[in-house]
């Protein structure tokens, strides 16, 4: 026996640096979605939950970011992300920057999520790291 759904929702997570390569995205979802709608014979409608325009880390403090953690760790891999959650709304008032623990195996925000103790004790050097350089930068100027 075929059971078939009388409706599903999907949410789409879109993220880009930049505002022409998201509003892209998001232009190509639509029409991808249209195309999947009429070949399937089914309708479908768009509802926006959230949106904000892309907002760049700090790039003096991703740098002092990166070569912290290249000193605890060896390398400074750069997620193409800019801040979301709390870091979001800081940007307007102030330079901002995050850095991540790495989780195993390798996902996050689900139960499954976990940073082993040698990665979390990295990322607090790396982080305490971070702090002292930024503060030494910041005297500097002062």
């Amino acid at each position: 026996m075929t059971a078939v759904n009388g409706a599903c929702d999907i949410s789409l997570d879109l993220r880009a640096l930049d505002a022409k390569v998201l509003a892209k995205m998001l232009a190509t979802a639509k029409q991808s979605a249209a195309k999947a709608a009429k070949k399937n014979k089914v309708s479908f409608e768009w509802k926006r939950v959230w949106t904000i325009e892309p907002r760049p880390f700090d790039p003096a403090l991703m740098k002092l970011c990166a070569s912290a953690v290249k000193e605890f760790t060896g390398s400074a891999p750069e997620l193409p992300s800019g801040p979301l959650h709390d870091a979001a709304e800081m940007v307007p008032l102030m330079p901002t920057v995050m850095l991540f623990a790495q989780s195993s195996p390798g996902i996050s925000h689900c139960k499954e999520e976990d940073t082993p103790r040698p990665h979390l004790d990295k990322s607090i050097r790396a982080f305490l790291r971070l702090v002292e350089t930024t503060v030494e930068k910041v005297a500097k100027e002062a």
